[in-house]
């Protein structure tokens, strides 16, 4: 087949995935804060145990978290440590930064009492249910998903890990037959694939899983302070791109000080044309817990200098209490372990069942 015509079929059959995608996503999606939660709806979702969680995590998920554990009846949160080791991981360093992780959701709001907080690898059923639905996936399928593309080309090449790595993301939601899942925008399409394998797997065995339905968070993404046109990473290696958490006051002012904006002195919300601005505007709203529009009605007469003090004071006092809880909880392993293990326990009793019923189905027992 010539070149140019092979190419414009690949453009084609792209074109046709990507309006499918759009399509199923949005029809599959519900905004959060949706008061009609079933007894029947179960959340489901899950954070790498890489380093302390940063403004844009904690405005794009966890606060969000906090929220859906008093809307929804059963709701998991799992830190997911063995997506963490698709990267090199220090032993020593992973364990620390498990019950890191656990301390700062924890200080974040999340209430053992009201979800289930777990520890992924510890409840063996996920690897187990994420090789059968692996044996359910075509290889082009996971070629095709942002993840492997733009971190293998990162690596050189991916592991084998990083290459089933959604695959394990969605036994993680299948096996506790979740109905929702709060999830960001670069993970939407590996969601849309364990729609497909409750699909498939149901269509073979007989109906098992719900397809689960993504929850839209309606805060805007947090970009990094020092190039507003990428979204705030923990990866990120300058250190002055992001706020985590547990910064102190002091760090908080210097890098909202030294925030990237334009050479125009009156605050205006304009993502597309001021970004590093409509961030900064981003932030104080959403720490303000004000719209927008009051934001920049705040920021009236007085220029982006003065605008920055007003957006540290807001960023300020909303983590110190989560950065001194953190530190209050860090002391304590004992507790953290005890919350990890209770978890675990919850989160076996509700997958043990449902994997024995898999192993019945696939005709392993």
């Amino acid at each position: 087949m010539a070149p140019s015509i092979r190419h414009n079929i690949n453009r084609l059959f792209g074109f046709i995935h990507k309006f499918n995608f759009i399509k199923r996503t949005l029809c599959a999606s519900v905004p959060l804060g949706n008061k009609e939660a079933s007894v029947d709806c179960r959340v489901f979702s899950g954070i790498q145990p890489t380093g302390t969680p940063h403004l844009g995590n904690f405005l794009g998920a966890l606060e969000n978290w906090v929220s859906l554990q008093h809307q929804y009846p059963l709701v998991l949160y799992s830190i997911v440590d063995l997506h963490s080791i698709t990267q090199p991981q220090d032993p020593q360093q992973l364990r620390a930064n498990i019950l890191d992780m656990a301390a700062s959701l924890l200080a974040c709001g999340i209430d053992p009492e009201k979800a289930i907080l777990f520890q992924q690898s510890q409840v063996s059923e996920h690897t187990e249910l994420s090789w059968i639905l692996g044996c359910l996936t075509s290889m082009p399928r996971l070629r095709h998903l942002p993840q492997w593309k733009i971190k293998s080309k990162q690596k050189s090449e991916g592991s084998v890990g990083l290459y089933t790595y959604p695959v394990l993301q969605a036994a993680d939601i299948l096996l506790y037959k979740s109905t929702h899942v709060p999830v960001g925008e670069d993970q939407v399409q590996h969601l849309e694939l364990a729609q497909d394998l409750a699909r498939i797997f149901n269509n073979r065995f007989g109906e098992l899983f719900p397809e689960p339905r993504t929850l839209l968070s309606s805060t805007r993404k947090v970009k990094s302070l020092r190039d507003p046109l990428s979204k705030m990473s923990k990866s990120d290696p300058n250190k002055m791109a992001s706020i985590t958490i547990t910064d102190p006051p002091e760090d908080i002012a210097l890098k909202i000080r030294r925030a990237v904006t334009d050479f125009t002195s009156e605050v205006t919300f304009d993502p597309e044309t001021r970004p590093g601005v409509s961030n900064l505007v981003t932030i104080h709203a959403a720490m303000a817990q004000i719209s927008v529009e009051d934001a920049v009605s705040q920021a009236r007469g007085i220029d982006t200098g003065a605008y920055k003090k007003l957006v540290t004071e807001a960023v300020i006092e909303r983590l110190t209490p989560i950065r001194e809880e953190i530190q209050r909880l860090s002391a304590d392993h004992t507790y953290l372990e005890s919350v990890l293990l209770q978890g675990s326990r919850k989160a076996r009793e509700l997958a043990a069942p449902v994997l024995k019923e898999v192993r019945h189905r696939v005709g392993f027992c």
